[in-house]
């Protein structure tokens, strides 16, 4: 498997980390979403990803995108160790806790939402990172509520969907420098995650293209 990453980016994150609680070996293909005016919008990448957003998995000659089928994905075509319960209620809170992060608080504040906000809209970066902090603090507290406070992650006692998703908006959340103090579910339940290889090993600073 080839994985299309960034280093900073949250969605391939989530990725990174569901590869490793399974066990399986990928090959990591950085995407400078950046430099030279953003790699992901070069015709090439655009071939494998019509978004232009990553992260992209190609396994047996095929590509797959959107952060949250790829995981499931690999939950079904890995289901073991699962990233998602077996009875339907867990299954749907999971996703639940998950789409909230990936899908609520992570799209306002992706990249390409800041630069249009920081370009078009002439936003200077105070009111940047005042728009950030305030998207990830509402969604972090309504996550926060989500979270029954019973087991050692997000859902029982072994990580899964929602902690693959948490894990990388916590990460945001401590470099626009939120207040994480009141959230102490979400604190707790990200300490054990860190704690974890799976979780050690996808982290950005340990990424091939880390800067």
């Amino acid at each position: 498997m080839r994985l299309y990453t960034y280093f900073r980016s949250s969605a391939a994150y989530r990725v990174r980390i569901a590869l490793n609680l399974k066990g399986l070996d990928y090959d990591a293909v950085p995407v400078h979403l950046v430099k030279e005016g953003g790699q992901q919008k070069k015709p090439e990448y655009l071939a494998l990803n019509p978004q232009g957003l990553v992260p992209a998995l190609e396994v047996d000659g095929q590509v797959l995108t959107q952060s949250l089928a790829i995981m499931e994905y690999l939950d079904e075509t890995h289901p073991n160790p699962p990233l998602l319960p077996a009875d339907p209620l867990g299954r749907a809170r999971v996703r639940a806790i998950a789409q909230a992060i990936a899908c609520d608080i992570h799209p306002i504040n992706n990249l390409r939402v800041l630069q249009y906000l920081g370009g078009r809209l002439g936003v200077d970066q105070d009111g940047k990172d005042a728009w950030y902090r305030h998207w990830i603090q509402t969604g972090l507290a309504a996550v926060e509520d989500m979270l029954s406070g019973e087991g050692a992650f997000c859902h029982g006692d072994q990580p899964g969907l929602a902690d693959c998703c948490l894990v990388p908006q916590v990460f945001n959340a401590r470099r626009f420098k939120c207040d994480l103090s009141v959230l102490p579910k979400i604190t707790a339940i990200t300490q054990r995650c860190e704690a974890l290889d799976a979780f050690t090993r996808a982290a950005p600073e340990n990424q091939p293209d880390y800067e």
